[in-house]
């Protein structure tokens, strides 16, 4: 598997100075935030950002395998809105033909439970990643909905069931068990026999619970505010996340893609290493566990042939 930096983890450095903090930080691939007034991230639809980027990916041998956008508003039943949403992501698909990104990571429709009318905004979000799907599959491009808090896919059981409803191969589950664990939603198991056949990516990040009863509250989609926080982020391998068990899950399905660190240092940098050091960090660790993953595999598959 790759191991992949994300730019939410490299808020002070602009997308070419990310790309080199992560060759430094000896990881494989980048994930790259696609969003305007972000200092890491790619501007909307700014084609020239894009092919700088590619360049500075291809000279530091980072390849730039996804964008991550922020735009929410695919369930709207608001038209206008909609295809503006639906709009963003064509963008977002051009950009990813200059970059050589192979997948976009989707927001699921702004949701919150106390909001009406769940099967008229969830119809709209059918209908908006059916309508993307086949521009994505058209350029080579995954569009994964992530399991993630303030949208219509907070669980595992709602991911994939929009994966399956959408029914496009160019339509897959980003698997998040950081956000499943936060939100009390499915364990990794329960996750694995929801969605195991449909992951097409990984955000890998780790946690650990400040009050493991409290209730979970977000207030908005992208970040949970301090005040709101029940946890704490972690470097990978200094949390509470089983991540050897989670590898191993992903090896007994066959993926073997990329694997996202999700540094969450752009909202929670009081929590963590400074990014160079806590991206080493983090992809050692997860080497680490796939070393012994694949260690006793193979020992397993001596021992049955004797």
């Amino acid at each position: 598997m790759r191991i992949a930096g994300h730019t939410l983890g490299t808020p002070d450095q602009t997308v070419p100075e990310a790309l080199r903090l992560f060759a430094r930080a000896g990881l494989d691939a980048a994930e790259v935030i696609y969003q305007d007034d972000y200092r890491s991230g790619l501007p909307l639809g700014d084609a020239a950002a894009a092919a700088e980027a590619a360049r500075v990916s291809a000279g530091e041998g980072i390849p730039i395998i996804g964008l991550t956008p922020y735009t929410t508003a695919f369930n709207s039943t608001d038209e206008r809105e909609r295809v503006r949403a639906v709009d963003d992501i064509r963008s977002a698909i051009d950009i990813a033909h200059t970059t050589g990104a192979s997948r976009i990571r989707i927001y699921s429709g702004s949701w919150q439970p106390d909001r009406e009318n769940h099967a008229a905004h969830w119809d709209q979000l059918v209908r908006s990643l059916t309508e993307l799907s086949a521009p994505a599959a058209d350029a080579g491009v995954v569009l994964c909905a992530e399991n993630h808090f303030g949208t219509m896919t907070q669980t595992a059981a709602d991911t994939a069931r929009l994966v399956r409803e959408v029914g496009s191969a160019a339509v897959r589950v980003l698997y998040d068990q950081a956000n499943l664990t936060f939100t009390h939603d499915e364990g990794v198991d329960e996750a694995f026999a929801v969605q195991a056949d449909l992951i097409g990516h990984v955000h890998v990040k780790d946690l650990v619970f400040k009050d493991p009863d409290a209730p979970f509250v977000a207030s908005e989609t992208a970040r949970v505010h301090a005040e709101e926080r029940a946890v704490m982020s972690r470097v990978v391998g200094d949390g509470a996340i089983d991540w050897h068990h989670i590898l191993h899950r992903l090896r007994g399905v066959g993926y073997d893609d990329v694997l996202s660190l999700e540094y969450e240092y752009r909202w929670h940098p009081q929590d963590l290493d400074v990014p160079e050091v806590g991206f080493r960090r983090g992809a050692d660790h997860l080497r680490s566990l796939l070393l012994d993953i694949d260690s006793r595999a193979q020992g397993e598959t001596a021992e049955v042939s004797s």
